[in-house]
């Protein structure tokens, strides 16, 4: 009987040595700002190829996003984090948050994107912050469009423009970073006191901005014609027309000191669970295929240059001019909160 159980017992335990494994997918996270997309197909790939589900993770906007990943950066909530631009990127680097990858690829990817030499934060898209207007308002009245910011406080420009806070909105901040581009630390704020003073509506969002008080996208309803946006908007509003617009009924300003390019970065984080997975996810997000979805999903154009843009960016999307001098990510990070609150004071109070 003892000699019966023995074997019993030896046949359970071999049993139990050939069992297969578990091939089960491992989880992949990815922490995003609230406006990252993707397609599921282009996703889907990069799951079949590596054996991985990938969670997404959205955490608010990018400063709060990148607040989280620094918190807890030593037992982090996602393993790859996408979004971090280049108004943030120098804290992100002096928090040490993220791991230097040597196998990825920056082919096609031009060197004025890549602001991290360090090979930590990659450029994986960039999208320029500029003034729309309504092309039926000033078609109808005459006045001119825009080619610089100090057009916009002359008299016949008072009450046009609705712009975003800085202090709530990232292109309200990219938009506050562009004139001091253009007019310097020893200028900005009076160029804003004079905004100020030509009646300049500010907002908290893009939303409230564009949809409520723009006047000129086919879904606004309000009655300025000037509005911070995007150089790509004007492309959306005719491909979200369906097929209703051949032209947009807007149009973007982008000649040189009108706007700012936000740069977008993805990294793998340090002491994630999955550093190799990670490092895959970086290198997908830089090829052709998750590259080519970019612009349709987020409207910003894809940071590898290789990539064809969709006919409609083709036909209704121009990169913004640049001619001036470059903030530095440096400079935006050592100077932000203060420029907000000299903005405040000086447009707000």
């Amino acid at each position: 009987m003892k000699n019966a159980m023995l074997l019993m017992l030896l046949i359970v335990l071999l049993a139990a040595c050939a069992a297969p494994k578990s091939t089960g997918p491992q989880v992949l996270r990815v922490m995003t700002h609230d406006s990252f997309n993707v397609s599921e197909e282009v996703i889907a790939a990069f799951e079949t190829e590596h054996n991985v589900t990938v969670q997404f993770l959205k955490a608010g906007d990018t400063g709060t996003m990148l607040n989280q990943a620094i918190l807890s950066k030593e037992n982090p909530q996602a393993d790859v984090i996408y979004g971090i631009d280049n108004t943030f990127l120098s804290r992100a680097l002096e928090a040490d948050i993220a791991l230097p990858l040597k196998q990825v690829a920056l082919d096609g990817i031009p060197e004025n994107l890549r602001l991290d030499p360090e090979n930590r934060f990659f450029p994986v898209d960039y999208g320029d912050v500029c003034l729309n207007y309504d092309k039926e308002t000033f078609e109808s009245t005459g006045l001119a469009v825009p080619q610089d910011l100090t057009t916009l406080t002359l008299p016949e420009y008072k009450g046009l423009l609705v712009v975003q806070n800085p202090a709530s909105s990232s292109p309200g901040l990219a938009f506050l970073i562009a004139t001091i581009e253009e007019f310097g630390e020893e200028g900005y704020l009076d160029y804003w006191r004079a905004l100020r003073a030509n009646d300049v509506l500010v907002v908290d969002g893009w939303d409230t901005a564009y949809y409520t008080e723009f006047s000129g996208g086919a879904y606004s309803e309000g009655t300025r014609p000037l509005v911070v946006s995007y150089a790509s908007s004007p492309a959306a509003e005719v491909y979200f027309s369906e097929g209703a617009l051949t032209e947009p009924p807007t149009g973007a300003i982008t000649t040189p000191g009108m706007c700012f390019r936000q740069i977008e970065f993805v990294a793998a984080l340090r002491n994630g669970e999955s550093p190799e997975l990670a490092q895959a996810f970086v290198a997908f997000a830089l090829s052709e295929v998750f590259q080519a979805d970019i612009p349709l999903q987020m409207w910003v154009y894809p940071s590898n240059q290789a990539v064809a843009l969709p006919q409609v960016f083709q036909d209704h999307a121009q990169p913004a001019q640049y001619a001036g001098e470059v903030l530095r990510p440096v400079d935006i990070e050592q100077n932000r909160e203060r420029w907000i609150q000299e903005w405040t004071e000086a447009v707000l109070r």
